[in-house]
Order: structure tokens, then C-alpha cells, then sequence
């Protein structure tokens, strides 16, 4: 999409209608390429500030992109819900939501950043590569499936 508009990023809470429906198709992708839903356990409060954050990108007022992070250890975060519509991909809002989920987690004291993807998903590894991230050790509720992908970096 060459004439994309910029990705406003803004901080939202979980129950916020933009976020659950964000979610909801973000699980839909995630039937599509891993056969199903997404069964990690997430609890709403993992995401209130200062122990995480929920971003939703709106490009011309629509909600388009979802991330966030909570924190799952003393200076370490993990990068969740990770999501661009089918529509926008390829127009660099997904490294701009990185970049915000990123910020964010450093104003609030976390100096690294971990995460879990899976092989059926290399757009994802790409964009995190890309970022800095590289191979750890498995980890968290996908830790034993063979096609799991657990990332991390240092943040600046």
C-alpha cells in the first residue's frame, strides 16, 4: 500500500472494543496457521501499566494493529498478541508497534524483551530478526512443541 497512512498508536486497556476485537482476529489468524486458537494463559491485569501494556495502531481511525507486553520476570518483558490486519501488512506498522511495545516496556524498567512464535509463522520471525532478536532457549506454555521459536534481545 503505497499511499498507507501512518499507524497512530495508542494505549488501551483489555476490555477496550478495539482490543477484543483485535483479539478475536488474531485468533482467527491463528486457527488459520497453527489449527488453532492460542490456549497460553493471559489475565487482563498483566497488562495494566506498570506490569505491561495493550497498544492498538488505528490507521485513519480504524483499529488495525494490536501488541502488548507484560512483565514475567524482574527487568524482563514478553511481547504478546502480536497482530497486523491482512490489509495493512507490508507498510512497516508492524515495526512500529514493536518500536511502541518496546518504549513502553523500558519506561516502565523492563531491559529485556522474550517471546514465543512457531515456525508455521515466519513473517513473524522475520520482523523479529530483523529487530535484533535472536534464538533462546524455550520457554512458557509452547515450550515443549518442536515449532515453537523463542526469541529475546536486550532493549537500548
Amino acid at each position: 500500500m503505497p499511499n498507507e497512512s501512518p499507524l497512530v498508536v495508542v494505549r488501551r486497556e483489555y476490555s477496550h472494543p478495539d482490543t477484543r476485537e483485535l483479539i478475536r482476529r488474531l485468533q482467527e489468524l491463528y486457527t488459520r496457521i497453527y489449527g488453532g486458537p492460542d490456549g497460553s494463559p493471559i489475565h487482563e491485569a498483566e497488562f495494566v501499566p506498570p506490569r505491561g501494556a495493550i497498544a492498538i495502531g488505528y490507521v485513519d481511525g480504524e483499529a488495525v494493529a494490536m501488541g502488548a507486553w507484560r512483565r514475567v520476570g524482574e527487568g524482563r518483558g514478553e511481547l504478546k498478541r502480536m497482530f497486523v490486519d491482512d490489509r495493512h501488512r507490508g507498510t512497516g506498522h508492524s515495526r512500529t508497534l514493536l518500536h511502541w511495545l518496546e518504549d513502553s516496556a523500558l519506561e516502565h524498567g523492563v531491559s529485556s524483551m522474550i517471546l514465543e512464535t512457531n515456525e508455521n509463522h515466519p513473517e513473524a520471525i522475520a520482523l523479529y530478526r530483523s529487530a535484533g532478536y535472536a534464538d533462546i532457549p524455550n520457554y512458557g506454555h509452547y515450550a515443549n512443541n518442536l515449532k515453537t521459536v523463542s526469541l529475546g534481545r536486550e532493549l537500548r
